[in-house]
């Protein structure tokens, strides 16, 4: 109730402000003028489409299917052909009498072979030339499934890295990083639920569940004005709904684990569900072969059911928990993981506006204990929660011109240490005090087609964040730039009382000029301000990153892009795509620490935090067969990502530890008949940013190197390469008497890193042997390379579905 209080209060102004300007929108429709909408659902599940296309030939516009698969266009009276499409379903033309307004609700009927076109990014119409769209792509489930993977399972985020501008510092890292953002930067969404930790096992694997994953895409730059809150990119991952029409069980069985799905109609054609689960079992498989106590293991759990209350209104319950183990000994062991929930409804208020109301939860943690005995033993616990509310509005007002506006408002609790240690009998409370901060929004985007050629989408979104008590805000100390700061004075804040205060003025606009029918140049500008913080110190994000709110001490990033691209389809079917995307962004407040930083389990954190000026620039070239028996795509990224923090590297620019000069993908798969296929990768980067010493000294017998230069990430390791290969094999499609199957199964054979190439991850530095002071042999240092996975890893999966 506090939150809606406050989201009552403080967002009048943005409800004004959003009428007004969206009265400029909404002029009376011209006699004559009617509407025809509806639904575009899959015909043999019921699962509404995302992004299909509505395409009506009389007038050469349409219109592309929401996250709902809701669409609505508003023509002059008369009849149309109307044609209706989606990747992997066969088209349905149906002529349209336009008298009056008129609901078409279509089901698509699935292509009978689904080798026939493998593509990883959606119909053209939709997302390629002829979309105002940039910097987008869009993931196929069933693309992402025929991928190579770590002992053959699948995995969405690992899916992400083939795709220009998406990177990651290497194996055992969890994330990904765009366009020089950190981890940090990206927005993860799970129907609507933001993910504060995505990744299971140290980053080798992926929260998201494929068998329950309807669609999946990433925004790199032109980010929409009704998403906010983080600096670098929105990765909007959509969960199925549910089959309405029939029960079906579909799973995999696979080396390192195992997983589940089931769906179902709850009343057919009025309600479903999906249910689907994993579980690892590595542990257990290497327990003879490794010390008492370690281990490490995740599962994970995902729900969604939805009903149809009438012909205008849905609701939908989406849930996730997911949690991973790590047993360090007997005594000893770190777990973590993911909750979130989400409740929506849906109502079509009219043929022309559509509405949508989100409540989401979403909690990450993670614990460490030790335990010697009853009399001796430690704990610590951090999480960070969240609460959103959101209502959405889109409204059609022709073919031409859509409308979206809203409000967001997001209260979080941060818990950064409660720990508890016992020794001796006695116990010691270290624990910090929770941090609370409220994000709220309210935004407005119009897409317009300005003639045959023309398209724009432009937006504005104002965003407020108000970091509150209760709560201690410290205010430190000025000392040499790059040197810990101390606390100097501290004021206490009772709860809901303002500390400190930010809003930005968000202002994003794409454009698109069309040059001829396969052919168009793009272009955008946005701006995005990030007020919480990820905090790591290290070069790949572990379980034990903390989140931290903007303080009266940590001002919220602010950034803008600019991107410039050329988008080609060639072929008259769209056989081939061409894209080439220029990019250059810069940022104000980016975090970064001082030498020796602190990061966990300290009170006075901001201390060693310190603030500086980020700047990312590109080039990403495309390149991708559709069509085929043979499919695939290249992608290859020119960039850098640089900081410039007073107090580092003697004041100069600097790479970021993300930063990679070079980035190659490619991905090939050829299908040689309906039961073979083979899909190969071959990735190549730049390797990761480093400092290493320039001198040395010794202490006690013992040998420290040190960096003497202030410089940072003044050096790199070796490039990373690697070749995966896969193959699969279909099973029987028909019973001996000739009838077709009720279930459909493949098998996946594969190997990850054919070549064995062992890739360092870091390189650290350590004493050799030999006796200290020994004139002819004098104390020498050596090298050593970190190397995660550094031989071929053969796997097998069997995969069903009935």
């Amino acid at each position: 109730m506090h939150l809606i209080r406050l989201l009552t209060k403080r967002s009048r102004l943005c409800y004004a402000l959003i009428t007004i300007l969206a009265s400029g929108f909404l002029p009376a429709l011209a006699q004559g003028k009617f509407t025809l909408s509806g639904t575009l659902k899959d015909q043999s599940s019921g699962e509404t489409l995302i992004g299909a296309t509505v395409f009506v030939r009389e007038t050469k516009s349409g219109a592309s299917t929401n996250a709902y698969g809701f669409y609505s266009l508003t023509l002059a009276a008369g009849t149309y052909q109307v044609e209706y499409t989606y990747m992997g379903f066969e088209k349905v033309e149906k002529q349209i009498v336009l008298d009056k307004d008129v609901q078409a609700n279509i089901d698509l009927p699935t292509v009978s072979n689904n080798l026939e076109e493998v593509r990883i990014v959606d119909d053209r119409d939709a997302l390629g030339t002829k979309s105002v769209e940039m910097s987008v792509n869009k993931l196929d489930i069933r693309t992402i499934k025929k991928l190579p993977a770590l002992l053959g399972e699948v995995d969405i985020v690992k899916s992400l890295q083939f795709l220009p501008g998406v990177s990651q510092v290497g194996e055992g890292s969890s994330g990904f990083n765009v366009r020089g953002g950190s981890v940090g930067q990206n927005l993860v969404l799970l129907d609507e639920a933001p993910m504060f930790n995505s990744s299971h096992m140290l980053g080798f694997f992926s929260v998201f569940n494929p068998d329950a994953v309807k669609d999946v895409k990433l925004y790199k730059g032109a980010i929409p004005s009704q998403y906010g809150g983080r600096l670098s990119s929105v990765l909007d991952v959509r969960l199925k709904e549910g089959n309405m029409k029939k029960y079906e069980v579909e799973g995999g069985l696979g080396l390192i684990f195992s997983r589940v799905a089931v769906q179902g109609p709850l009343k057919k054609d009025q309600g479903s569900f999906i249910f689907a689960a994993r579980r690892s079992y590595a542990d257990v498989l290497a327990g003879p072969f490794l010390d008492s106590g370690f281990g490490l293991n995740f599962y994970d759990f995902t729900l969604k059911t939805n009903y149809k209350l009438n012909a205008k209104n849905h609701i939908y319950l989406s849930g996730f928990l997911g949690r991973d183990n790590m047993g360090l000994s007997d005594a000893a062991g770190i777990n973590w993981g993911n909750r979130s929930g989400t409740l929506r409804w849906n109502s079509v208020i009219n043929s022309k506006l559509f509405f949508n109301l989100s409540g989401i939860f979403s909690n990450y943690d993670f614990n460490l204990e030790t335990e010697q005995d009853a009399q001796n033993n430690y704990s610590w616990k951090s999480q960070i929660t969240n609460y959103v509310i959101k209502p959405d509005f889109s409204y059609f007002i022709n073919e031409n011109s859509e409308l979206k506006f809203g409000l967001e408002g997001s209260y979080y609790q941060f818990d950064p240490s409660t720990t508890k240690s016992v020794s001796n009998g006695e116990t010691t409370d270290n624990s910090q005090e929770q941090k609370n901060g409220l994000e709220m929004a309210a935004y407005l985007n119009h897409r317009l087609k300005i003639g045959p050629k023309l398209e724009v989408q432009y937006g504005l979104r104002f965003s407020y964040f108000n970091y509150m008590g209760a709560g201690t805000a410290y205010t430190y100390n000025d000392t040499i730039p790059g040197r810990r700061r101390s606390v100097v004075a501290q004021q206490r804040y009772e709860s809901g009382e303002s500390i400190q205060t930010y809003q930005n003025l968000e202002p994003r606009i794409s454009a698109k000029y069309q040059i001829n029918e396969s052919s168009s140049v793009k272009t955008s500008y946005s701006r995005t301000a990030q007020y919480v913080h990820f905090i790591s110190n290290t070069i790949g994000s572990n379980p034990l990153n903390i989140w931290t709110p903007s303080s009266n001490n940590l001002k919220p990033v602010v950034g803008d892009q600019l991107t410039l691209g050329y988008f080609k389809d060639i072929g008259e079917t769209g056989t081939y795509e061409v894209s080439a995307e220029a990019f250059y962004r810069t940022s104000a407040n980016e975090v970064d620490y001082i030498s020796g930083a602190e990061v966990l389990a300290n009170e006075f954190l901001e201390g060693d935090l310190l603030s500086g000026k980020g700047r990312a620039y590109g080039l990403e070239l495309y390149f991708q067969k559709k069509k085929g028996d043979f499919t695939g795509w290249v992608s290859y990224t020119l960039s850098r990502s640089e900081l410039q923090v007073n107090g580092i590297n003697n004041g100069d620019w600097y790479a970021a530890r993300f930063d990679q000069t070079h980035n190659l993908k490619i991905v090939g798969s050829y299908a040689f008949n309906k039961k073979w296929s083979a899909t190969t990768d071959f990735t190549y980067t730049t390797g990761t940013p480093t400092t290493y010493p320039n001198q040395r000294y010794v202490s006690q017998g013992q040998l420290i190197p040190f960096n003497s230069t202030n410089s940072r990430n003044s050096t790199r390791i070796t490039p990373y390469h690697r070749l995966d290969l896969s193959l699969r094999m279909e099973g029987k499609s028909l019973k001996r008497n000739g009838k077709p199957r009720k279930m459909t199964d493949y098998w996946v054979f594969s190997a990850y890193n054919v070549y064995a190439r062992q890739n360092a991850f870091s390189v650290f530095f350590s004493q050799s042997n030999g006796p200290v002071g020994d004139i002819q042999r004098p104390l020498q240092a050596e090298a050593n390379r970190l190397s995660i996975i550094g031989t071929v890893i053969p796997s097998v999966s069997y995969n069903f579905k009935f």
